[in-house]
């Protein structure tokens, strides 16, 4: 029995609410990309070189990214020939296998937030604008909060307009506290922020920052700040640093990605709008490009709809028609 039998069996049985959120975020995905592979192995019923040069067609159409696609057809190609297979029918489940594997990598996949063991977990956000960096922040604030967290907000994002009263809303929405100056430098708002949290005992302590990665220079000068201020009062922090990034962007998000982590330790993504995209094959390319794990992703506009990412589920809703 191939991985994908294993998680059929297994979401038949548990987590229904998370499969199928995961299962309507990758409609538009799966529709695009699932069906050309069931098209494909209709058109070659055996498999032939022509079968796997349309196949990577197919996959780097899906925002795969060239080199995890060059790399998957080998690992394909490898294996068709060591099990001897014959059947394109067959392959399917083949792909689904090393697509499974080519994201693990022998790793152990952390998709879970770092907590601190002691005082606030400081979790620093970072992206580009228009990513829905502070949207993120408001959906994460809420989730943390209904699991009985006391959250704070930061704005550390000083540069756009909007920004702090969107955060005061998100703030008000959520009953997170929300620590703001409007004619601040960042790493002074974060100073303040921080000295509050530590007094009144929070949990969590969310940062806000600008995204003007067209100016690199000050934007790791800024972030590196930042980072010192955070380091001062709580060592070891921040213990996460999230990257947020618009799934409808494709490869432009892979160039963000490699972008931030020259400029600062990126832990971990934030993959909004994935169920706005027909190329959500972006999670693997991110995996394999940059070997940072995904750690949650958009899968509609509720707060809600933010989900801790979980590659069987994403494999499952991608793969679940074919």
């Amino acid at each position: 029995m191939g991985l994908f039998s294993k998680f059929k069996n297994l979401f038949n049985k548990n987590e229904k609410e998370e499969v199928e959120a995961f299962d309507k975020g990758l409609e538009k995905t799966r529709k695009e990309f699932v069906n050309k592979i069931g098209l494909l192995s209709s058109k070659y019923k055996k498999v032939s070189d022509e079968y796997f040069d349309e196949l990577e067609e197919i996959l780097i159409m899906s925002d795969i990214g060239v080199n995890t696609v060059m790399n998957f057809i080998d690992r394909l190609k490898r294996r068709v020939k060591k099990e001897n297979i014959v059947d394109s029918e067959d392959l399917k489940e083949v792909i689904i296998d090393e697509m499974f594997i080519i994201y693990v990598n022998n790793e152990i996949v952390v998709n879970k937030i770092n907590y601190s063991e002691s005082g606030p977990t400081v979790i620093l956000f970072v992206g580009v604008n228009g990513v829905g960096k502070t949207t993120t922040i408001g959906k994460i604030a809420s989730k943390l909060n209904k699991e009985g967290k006391k959250v704070m907000m930061i704005a550390g994002d000083t540069f756009r307009a909007g920004a702090i009263e969107q955060l005061k809303e998100w703030g008000v929405r959520t009953n997170s506290r929300v620590i703001y100056g409007e004619a601040k430098d960042p790493s002074s708002i974060v100073y303040d922020g921080l000295k509050v949290a530590l007094d009144e005992e929070y949990d969590v302590v969310l940062i806000d920052t600008a995204g003007r990665l067209q100016n690199k220079i000050n934007l790791m000068n800024e972030l590196d700040k930042i980072n010192k201020v955070i380091g001062k009062f709580i060592p070891n922090a921040p213990h996460e640093t999230l990257l947020v990034i618009d799934a409808t962007t494709g490869q432009n998000g892979i160039s963000q990605a490699k972008s931030f982590k020259e400029i600062t330790n990126v832990t971990g993504i934030v993959l909004t709008k994935l169920d706005g995209t027909a190329k959500g094959g972006i999670v693997l390319a991110i995996k394999e490009d940059v070997n940072i794990p995904v750690k949650f992703v958009g899968l509609g506009e509720k707060e809600e709809d933010l989900r801790t990412f979980d590659i069987e589920k994403y494999i499952y809703g991608l793969f679940k028609d074919m």
